[in-house]
């Protein structure tokens, strides 16, 4: 395998690439179950892979940082922490692709459970560091991306040549798979779906299996059925992840909080024993993410405690405000969101306070649901259709 150049200094990028891995290392999340993950981290770092210009969020804006003026800063963006994602694009002052953190990738390679010589249908190429380390595994030839954004899937496919890699990088809507490439022992997405489209499915083997980001959360491990009509798998992690860029989600806001806001005058002020704090427990948000698929939760922390600002994209709104005199809720329009809050608050606490992992998920050709403990017995919530 040949060795693809930068511009930064070598003894400085390869000490980089040494403390991120033996940071990786000493909060354990080097996977045992999957021992080919770190060789392949070594040999194909994910610098080699990012663009000559990142992007970093100083508190008010996104600004440039450029490998070429400011390699140092750079490759900190890159390499300082396992959990940190890198900004690769920006698009209408918002961030619309990135390197994703180095443990969330490791961590859907794992989920993944790739053996050499399988075929793979990546979908959303990005920088191809991902698709790079499924070739790795994989073998050449194995491996097929799709990239919506023809200058990421131009640039992706340039890197991997010149890390003398043999995958096939697609322009298109990967909503729709690769029909014509069509069958995938594996089938793993970088982006997350709010409903995972069935053509994945279809297009995977019996036995495949799908790693995919869902609802912006956390991504699930599917296992195809040998009769095909089914999908089903556990919740493997959180994380947030970039949003299909091709549709809007199912579920996606149309309406911000402070548009509702405006629009719709509160009724009468409650004050509640709860407190907001226990909705920034990524644990519970995830519970509400299945119960209230819809609703939009925001908080944020001042000298009073925190505060929630919940919303549901369409007519619908509530604060939690915490104040010296306690906590009081505000809400207006048709729904009481904070009182639909409360309710799944209490759901989520009967089922003993349930960690992601302790979810899964089902996929039909026609319905999908998220269920808890039991893919046959347990509670269930059907995903938006």
């Amino acid at each position: 395998m040949t060795t693809v150049d930068n511009t930064t200094n070598p003894s400085t990028t390869a000490s980089w690439r040494r403390c991120l891995d033996a940071e990786m290392a000493r909060t354990g999340q080097w996977p045992e179950r999957s021992p080919w993950i770190r060789p392949a981290v070594t040999a194909l770092p994910r610098d080699l892979f990012a663009p000559g210009r990142l992007w970093d969020w100083d508190g008010h804006t996104w600004q440039a940082v450029d490998r070429d003026t400011t390699p140092e800063q750079w490759l900190e963006l890159l390499h300082s922490h396992p959990s940190r994602p890198a900004v690769t694009q920006i698009t209408d002052n918002l961030p619309s692709s990135s390197l994703s953190a180095p443990a969330v990738v490791v961590d859907m390679l794992d989920s993944l459970l790739l053996e050499p010589g399988q075929r793979v249908l990546e979908l959303g190429t990005g920088t191809a560091w991902n698709a790079a380390l499924l070739a790795h595994r994989a073998g050449p030839g194995t491996v097929t991306s799709i990239e919506v954004d023809p200058v990421l899937a131009a640039a992706g496919a340039a890197r991997l040549r010149a890390a003398d890699l043999d995958v096939r990088v697609r322009e298109g809507d990967g909503g729709s798979g690769l029909p014509d490439c069509a069958p995938f022992d594996r089938v793993i997405a970088t982006y997350a779906v709010e409903r995972i489209p069935w053509t994945w499915i279809e297009q995977a083997t019996p036995g495949g299996r799908l790693v995919v980001p869902w609802g912006r959360l956390g991504h699930v491990a599917l296992t195809v059925a040998d009769d095909h009509r089914t999908a089903t798998g556990w919740l493997q992690g959180l994380a947030q992840f970039m949003p299909d860029r091709t549709s809007t989600a199912v579920g996606a806001p149309a309406r911000g909080f402070a548009d509702i806001r405006r629009g719709t005058p509160p009724g009468p002020e409650q004050r509640i024993d709860r407190d907001p704090a226990e909705l920034e427990d990524w644990d519970l948000l995830f519970h509400l993410r299945v119960a209230l698929p819809d609703v939009r939760v925001e908080t944020a922390a001042d000298e009073d405690g925190v505060s929630a600002w919940i919303h549901d994209g369409v007519s619908s709104w509530a604060t939690l405000s915490s104040t010296p005199d306690g906590v009081f809720v505000h809400q207006g329009g048709p729904r009481r969101l904070a009182d639909e809050i409360d309710a799944a608050r209490d759901e989520w606490a009967g089922l003993g306070r349930p960690e992601v992992y302790d979810y899964g998920m089902t996929a039909t050709p026609h319905d999908q649901w998220v269920w808890f403990g039991d893919p046959d017995t347990g509670p269930r919530w059907p995903t938006p259709a």
